[in-house]
């Protein structure tokens, strides 16, 4: 019984002196930096150590920019952060708001590429096509030295080609049938393709499909616009759905394309 008593005894003086060790090093707390970056950590810093966050006084009429696409080129804010309660209840500073750097968004595009009317000399007639594969520009030729210019994405290395042809046929909303090499060649990968894809907004051919002789070649649409201006294809010339459809309308069968 005796020595039982001195154990608890014991214990409760350990716990006492823990609980004292403790109080006496938390008796000044370093003030928490909190990150007002609610993709970062929530605690960047418990004081101390050699990072010095660069603290600046609140601006006013400053207020946070809820699209991340101009978040990212706007300049950093300031902003107040609330002091946590409890066991956090500690002095708070307000903290310059570093921005994340976000990845490109899918669906923008560089605006050279956007479609608009352009001085072009050729000895094309009005009505002809021609595909800069270099520049990933296409031509619609018209009278007086213009051409509506389109972006367009286009072969990748290995997948150039240049030479001329004519529409042969057009159809809207594509069906896809991957040619075996293709089928094949994405088999190597660990990609597998689907024997045939019925047309819809999921179809890599897009909207829109001008087919170039009798070759496997396309004018056609795509289900992924943020490829413009790109070397991405196997061989195909695309646009996005809406300027496909919009060179569909002014294209005819029989129209001649160049491709260089």
């Amino acid at each position: 019984m005796m020595k039982h008593a001195i154990l608890c005894a014991a214990g409760a003086l350990s716990l006492l002196a823990s609980t004292a060790f403790a109080n006496d090093r938390y008796q000044t707390r370093p003030p928490v930096i909190v990150s007002p970056d609610l993709t970062a950590p929530w605690v960047m810093q418990l004081g101390g150590g050699n990072v010095q966050p660069v603290v600046y006084p609140v601006r006013p009429g400053t207020r946070r920019v809820a699209n991340p696409a101009v978040e990212q080129q706007a300049n950093p804010q300031v902003r107040q952060v609330v002091q946590p309660r409890g066991l956090f209840s500690r002095p708070v500073q307000q903290v310059a708001m570093v921005r994340p750097q976000y990845p490109a968004i899918r669906g923008q595009i560089d605006p050279q590429f956007l479609p608009q009317i352009v001085d072009y000399q050729t000895k094309e007639k009005p009505g002809s096509i021609v595909i800069d594969t270099n520049n990933r520009f296409l031509y619609l030729v018209m009278d007086g030295g213009k051409a509506r210019r389109y972006g367009v994405g286009v072969g990748k290395p290995g997948f150039e080609w240049a030479g001329a042809h004519t529409v042969t046929r057009k159809q809207e909303w594509p069906d896809w049938t991957p040619p075996s090499e293709m089928v094949a060649r994405e088999a190597a990968k660990g990609h597998y393709l689907p024997a045939h894809m019925e047309g819809g907004e999921a179809n890599p051919l897009g909207a829109r499909a001008m087919y170039l002789g009798s070759t496997l070649y396309r004018i056609h649409g795509t289900n992924a616009p943020w490829t413009i201006g790109s070397a991405v294809s196997s061989g195909c010339i695309r646009l996005r759905n809406e300027d496909v459809t919009d060179l569909y309308n002014r294209v005819k069968v029989g129209t001649r394309v160049i491709v260089m």
